[in-house]
């Protein structure tokens, strides 16, 4: 998806409503959604491959150029008749986002056109070794049960590491994989269930439950301000937030997910990933909008802690 925004400067209220007049000082587009995670991939060193649908309208040209400049490989980009290319449109005044505008469709896609996804997905399968396969779900209807099923047995099958970052409607399909990382609010959604993010124990025993039935070896659940727990089916760990200016959650969770990963990818134990992935994740959030988390940025924040992994 594109995120797209327009910067400006509100000195007053409209006569025409209560709301701010906002003068334009600038806009930019970007990539988001999925491609946000392959951005964060690749600032980190690795060679993404992103795979996904765009609609075949003006937009799709916008993307492409997006993916060109950023020096991300299309190979893996399919153009879908009939479909439009998700964009999110954020209104800043200053550093407050005022106002967001979605253009996009949430529509399933068609059982022919998940034939032809799916064969697309096949032949990157056949051309690359993958370290790492991530579904960055977010509910724009490419990602059917099918397309999650034999994705997942592929990577299962070969050893690849799965990770999911989900949302709601996909959220009990993503049986087998190795990592599944909700936010605290999707978690209890997914489960319909309520929960209290201070109660870790009934957090715990609602994860391993989880875990249990869907056979996934852990779960990465972010709680914002109060970081994140890893859990498996046995025990979990709770790794605190750091204390931060937070400017802008906005694609925090694509960079946790991304952070993960790699380090699993590398060979990291899962703790080991969560704890990096949770510095990640709160550093970019120090950031107006979208942005890809770099090796600077983690480099220098582990200058200053005195242990890596919380999970000693």
């Amino acid at each position: 998806m594109i995120d797209s925004y327009v910067w400006g400067k509100v000195e007053r209220i409209s006569p025409e409503a209560p709301v701010p007049i906002v003068s334009v000082v600038k806009r930019e587009d970007r990539l988001g959604g999925a491609a946000n995670v392959a951005l964060n991939l690749l600032s980190l060193g690795a060679e993404p491959i992103l795979c996904g649908l765009i609609g075949d309208d003006p937009r799709q040209s916008v993307f492409l150029q997006l993916m060109q400049e950023s020096q991300l490989p299309k190979e893996g980009i399919f153009v879908a008749a009939g479909r439009p290319t998700t964009i999110k449109i954020r209104i800043i005044g200053g550093k407050q986002q005022l106002l967001r505008i979605d253009e996009e469709t949430s529509q399933p896609i068609s059982g022919s056109l998940e034939n032809i996804f799916l064969g697309h997905v096949q032949q990157l399968c056949r051309r690359h070794h993958f370290d790492a396969i991530i579904f960055q779900d977010y509910d724009k209807g490419a990602l059917t049960p099918s397309v999650i099923r034999q994705v997942t047995d592929y990577g299962k099958q070969n050893g690849i590491p799965v990770l999911v970052d989900p949302k709601r409607r996909n959220f009990m399909a993503y049986t087998g994989v190795t990592l599944f990382k909700p936010n605290f609010k999707e978690f209890c959604e997914g489960l319909q269930v309520d929960l209290d993010k201070d109660d870790r124990e009934r957090i715990f025993r609602t994860a391993s439950h989880f875990l249990q039935q869907q056979d996934i070896q852990y779960l990465l659940l972010t709680l914002s301000e109060r970081g994140v727990m890893l859990i498996d089916t046995s025990r979990y760990y709770a790794i605190p937030a750091h204390v931060r200016d937070i400017a802008d959650v906005s694609g925090a969770g694509d960079t946790v997910v991304s952070v993960a990963a790699l380090c699993l990818a590398a060979g990291m134990t899962p703790c080991q990933a969560a704890a990096l992935a949770n510095l990640a994740g709160g550093l970019v959030c120090e950031k107006v909008g979208v942005v890809p988390i770099t090796r600077e940025m983690i480099e220098k924040e582990l200058l200053e802690w005195k242990s890596f992994d919380p999970c000693e």
